[in-house]
């Protein structure tokens, strides 16, 4: 029944302007007349009327900023809500741009009301038709969507030791944009293999600030975690005069969550103080990465994540509810990544790891994958090796406590190292002394040892 809504709804949806065709420039042209926007004239009345009533007298120019709106479709509306004595112009200068509107006695009260229901001043919101036409031209699944390569990770993964096996699973997942399970002791560097693979993720995605959905406004687009392109992306991406400001070009977002997640995260969340909603953690990740990190420790169990998202991964469609109980579909695009330090057999079922496109287990470092790390950490941290400390790091701290070769060592005594150096106002040394200190800080319960 809710396909068929949407179908129809689709059917009867404003004509859009044509989108541009360079992969690199994901966000549709400009609309240049109010049908373009794909939005009810209503709701552009509306958010216009917000806006004026707590600017006051408000410039032309002012208002486009506001609601990332061309000049053309203000006009439209400014010049209906004049015809409906909401606004008047309170001053013109020279030229057209030139003039300053103000809302009438009866524009006001109508703004009250409109802000009484939704608090929401951002940009207009962009059509749930316009976001699939987007997304799916985005899609990291997409035929003309650029790939990583081989050669791309295993360029980005040469300096973290590890075996190929492992480097060619996890850049074949995201290659594929194919979901990836990674699991192994804590410390074995699975947040930080997920996280590389989330800055490898090619090319540009286009990001709306909000979306409307049967007149209920949800907010999409969040500063800290869609993050503008890097000065060379920016380069490389095709300069357009008159795209539409209702959506931010990003880098593709890489999203983790942790033990912190709950059932709530992954649908719509009304804000009864402000009249909108909140976009799930899956909305927001769209075009990237979802990461789940510290996986059975969250409220949210296993199984359950996988029930969630299992048919989402294979049709690509996630329903999300709205008040009322009308459900709507949405496009899923986003990676998902699953890591925990668990033994995935105690968390899933043959089925459920079945649904899981690619798996990799992370756990000890070989030693001589372990040396060759810790040197290259000892490059990046700046402190002077000493091939005779790490032989004491081996055979006198490691081998009698029994602690595996992790990844995440290396990196966490140099860092204490160069704390106690830094307490006391010292240059940084890679010594016995310094080690065993470090050591002690870091793993509890081994001062006796080295008494």
């Amino acid at each position: 029944m809710v396909e068929l809504e949407l179908a129809a709804a689709a059917a009867l949806a404003p004509t859009l302007p044509a989108a541009p065709d360079a992969p690199s420039c994901p966000i549709p042209p400009q609309a240049k007349t109010v049908r373009e926007t794909g939005l009810e004239q209503s709701l552009l009345v509306e958010l216009v009327a917000k806006s004026i009533l707590l600017a006051g007298r408000t410039p032309l120019p002012l208002l486009t900023g506001k609601l990332r709106l061309s000049i053309n479709v203000l006009r439209e509306v400014l010049d209906f809500m004049i015809v409906e004595q909401l606004v008047e112009v309170a001053w013109r200068g020279d030229t057209d741009l030139d003039v300053q509107y103000q809302l009438t006695g009866n524009g006001k009260l109508r703004a009250q009301g409109f802000l009484e229901r939704c608090r929401y001043l951002g940009p207009a919101p962009v059509s749930l038709a316009s976001y699939r036409e987007v997304v799916q031209r985005q899609s990291c699944r997409a035929a003309r969507t650029p790939r990583v390569q081989a050669a791309d990770v295993q360029a980005a993964f040469a300096d973290d030791c590890l075996a190929p096996a492992i480097i060619a699973v996890a850049g074949a997942a995201l290659h594929a944009g194919r979901s990836l399970l990674l699991y192994g002791p804590s410390g074995s560097g699975k947040t930080t293999l997920a996280r590389k693979l989330g800055r490898l993720q090619q090319g540009l995605v286009a990001v709306p600030y909000a979306i409307v959905i049967d007149q209920q406004i949800i907010e999409v687009h969040d500063p800290l975690l869609h993050l503008a392109p890097s000065p060379l992306q920016a380069r490389q991406a095709e300069e357009r005069r008159s795209v539409d400001a209702r959506w931010v070009l990003c880098q593709r977002p890489v999203l983790r969550v942790g033990a912190e997640l709950t059932s709530a995260m992954l649908d719509l969340r009304h804000d009864s103080t402000g009249g909108l909603y909140q976009a799930p953690l899956q909305l927001r990740a769209s075009g990237g990465m979802l990461l789940f990190d510290d996986l059975g420790r969250a409220s949210v169990t296993p199984d359950a994540l996988l029930a969630r998202f299992g048919a989402v991964m294979d049709g690509g469609i996630d329903v999300l509810t709205l008040a009322g109980g009308h459900k709507v579909n949405l496009p899923f695009d986003a990676m998902l990544v699953l890591a925990t330090s668990a033994a995935p057999d105690t968390l899933f079922d043959g089925a459920a790891m079945r649904r899981i496109g690619y798996k990799v287990a992370l756990g000890p470092l070989s030693e001589e994958r372990y040396r060759k790390l810790f040197r290259l950490q000892c490059r990046v941290a700046r402190i002077v090796f000493d091939e005779q400390v790490l032989d004491y790091l081996l055979t006198r701290l490691h081998a009698p406590a029994g602690r595996p070769l992790l990844a995440s060592t290396p990196r966490e005594l140099l860092a204490r190292i160069a704390d106690f150096a830094g307490y006391a106002d010292e240059t940084p040394r890679l010594t016995v002394s310094s080690l065993e200190q470090a050591w002690i800080s870091l793993f509890a319960g081994c001062a006796a040892s080295l008494a």
